[in-house]
């Protein structure tokens, strides 16, 4: 996307406070044109005042003068509290499109991104854009129009020596181009670099046990190292570019002032032009240095805002998550049915899972077990569409999910997990998260008792009101696990989808939260994903999966007595148990 087109898309996003936009290029417009004002004062002011003794003149040049400098110091007020105001939402409307877009996406998205790229653009990045989008255009107009009323009043009293200054703006243009190419390509790497930085930082604080456990404080700090002394050696080459071509072009104004004063003195010596003319275009011409050198410092600005306006686009362009569904459903049966399910993820050879059949009933605990990368987890992840078959269906009460709105899909499925996910709240929004406005406070101490949580709520300090901190971090393993249970049974929903929810757990904690489990599992269609087979011996069946395919069906005593792959994995795990103790 080209510069131009970068621009605009940008302004679009100011429009909706055009109001106050208005206000800031109307009042700049009036600090731009009280400019040449003060040099204009001083041809007067000493031909008048000096050499002609004009008492008038002596009275109202020093009002006028207190007047334009009023003017001037309220007008650059208002002008950028209107533009703070417009940049301060311009950010805040960013900022909720990107992340509304990254709740869009879908979780194929978020296995290959960087979490600290897009934390970067989010936080970092979109900041950038403030300065491009309005500062840039304001400071564009006041100084572009200082410098056209300058120049008139230059070419006023002495269109000769005015021409001059045009002299230079043939090599000052070229510096300029070449200035913004640099800057452009510097500030994309650096806000690039921002966000290996805020990655490197995130692996390092939060696995800062691992890091202590397995001696990696020397890695990690080397990885740091490198990222920093990227971004450090891009910051120089963007103030090289920044600073070198600031000097240039005042040097080249320095030369066409030291030619324009030595005409001017000429011009002096034969009585062709006044002291007050003089003093007066010398003012105006020191006076056209300070918005030139705005005018060329915007180039650093400009290109920092489009590269980081490259960076938003990018993930404001993304494709939200692909909803072909026309159909609600209020409360599903929970009957579920895989036909000839087929998932391939992108960069492996050998697929997931390969034409799948299996049907489940409404309220059927179906167990799912085999060895790592049997397609357990896979044929969970389809349910909810996180993923999509590329080959077969799956239907719900004889729907295909690919016809049911993504929303009324997910409203019927509840999930724990082994990594249970918590937010930086209060025990209560945890539980009821996703419809805390909706149910009562004794709704969430039924889920709690129901998940054997309601005790150890009562043990902390402010009770469902305690904060848990990041992720849960205040509370144990189970505690943790506990909660989630709680907040699968507030939402009711009938299928339920168990992945290894007690496999990280110590036996007594594992005892809690398997009693928790089974009154959540009352009533619903559940398929649980178990590491410990001794968890999902009740099961109605067992499913044995092995390379993507269904090597296995049946009961728990049904498959211990035909002495298959689950019959060897119970031996093997018991085995294990036995040596363990």
């Amino acid at each position: 996307m080209n510069s131009r087109t970068l621009y605009l898309r940008l302004l679009g996003y100011v429009r909706p406070h055009w109001r106050m936009f208005a206000l800031s290029l109307v009042t700049m417009v009036v600090v731009a044109a009280s400019e040449p004002v003060l040099p204009a004062l001083m041809k007067p002011m000493l031909d008048g005042s000096f050499v002609d003794k004009d008492l008038e003149v002596i009275r109202w040049v020093p009002i006028a003068l207190i007047a334009l400098f009023v003017v001037r110091g309220f007008a650059t007020f208002v002008s950028s509290y209107a533009m703070a105001h417009v940049g301060s939402h311009l950010v805040m409307d960013l900022r909720r499109l990107m992340f509304d877009k990254l709740l869009t996406q879908p979780v194929s998205y978020y296995d290959d991104a960087k979490k600290g790229q897009l934390v970067a653009t989010a936080a970092f990045n979109v900041t950038q854009l403030t300065e491009a989008a309005t500062n840039v255009l304001t400071a564009l107009v006041r100084d572009a129009l200082a410098v056209a009323g300058l120049l008139g009043w230059l070419f006023y009293l002495n269109w000769k020596l005015a021409l001059v200054t045009f002299a230079i703006a043939p090599p000052a243009f070229w510096v300029f181009r070449y200035a913004s190419r640099r800057l452009r390509y510097t500030s994309r790497e650096i806000q690039r670099n921002m966000g290996d930085i805020t990655h490197v930082l995130d692996e390092g604080i939060t696995g800062h046990k691992i890091v202590k456990i397995f001696d990696g404080r020397e890695y990690e700090t080397r990885r740091f190292s490198e990222v920093a002394q990227r971004a450090r050696r891009f910051a120089m080459k963007q103030a090289v570019a920044s600073q070198a071509h600031g000097p240039i072009t005042q040097l080249l104004a320095a030369l066409a002032l030291a030619v324009i004063v030595y005409i001017a003195t000429l011009q002096a010596a034969a009585d062709q032009t006044t002291v007050g003319g003089f003093v007066s275009f010398m003012v105006a011409m020191l006076m056209l240095s300070a918005p030139l050198k705005r005018l060329s410092g915007l180039t650093v600005t400009l290109q920092r805002g489009l590269a980081a306006a490259e960076a938003v686009f990018q993930l404001l362009d993304l494709d939200e998550e692909t909803d072909t569904g026309t159909q609600d459903i209020v409360r599903a049966t929970g009957a579920l049915r895989f036909e000839g399910v087929t998932l391939n993820y992108p960069g492996r050879d050998r697929a997931a899972l390969d034409k799948v059949d299996l049907a489940i009933r409404p309220g059927e605990t179906v167990a799912l077990v085999g060895g790592s990368g049997g397609g357990k987890t896979s044929l969970v992840n389809l349910i909810p569409r996180f993923y999509r078959p590329n080959g077969g269906r799956i239907l719900l009460d004889g729907i295909d999910l690919n016809d049911i709105r993504l929303a009324s899909l997910r409203a019927n499925i509840a999930l724990v997990s082994q990594e249970t996910t918590l937010f930086n709240d209060s025990i209560a929004a945890n539980i009821a998260y996703g419809r805390l406005g909706q149910v009562s406070r004794d709704d969430i101490e039924r889920a709690a008792e129901a998940a054997h949580a309601l005790d150890f709520i009562r043990e902390q300090p402010e009770g469902l009101d305690t904060l848990i901190g990041e992720n849960g971090v205040k509370l144990s393993g189970g505690q943790r696990q506990r909660l989630a249970i709680a907040r699968a049974i507030l939402k009711d929903a009938p299928i339920l989808i168990l992945d290894e929810a007690t496999s990280a757990l110590d036996t007594e904690s594992e005892r809690q939260v398997q009693a928790a489990l089974e009154n959540l599992m009352q009533g619903r269609t559940t398929l649980v994903i178990a590491h410990r087979l001794s968890t999902i011996e009740n099961a109605d069946r067992i499913v044995v999966l092995d390379k993507g395919h269904i090597v296995e069906m049946g009961t728990h005593a049904e498959l211990l007595a035909r002495q298959g792959v689950y019959s060897r994995l119970h031996a093997l795990q018991f085995r294990e148990e036995k040596d363990a103790n």
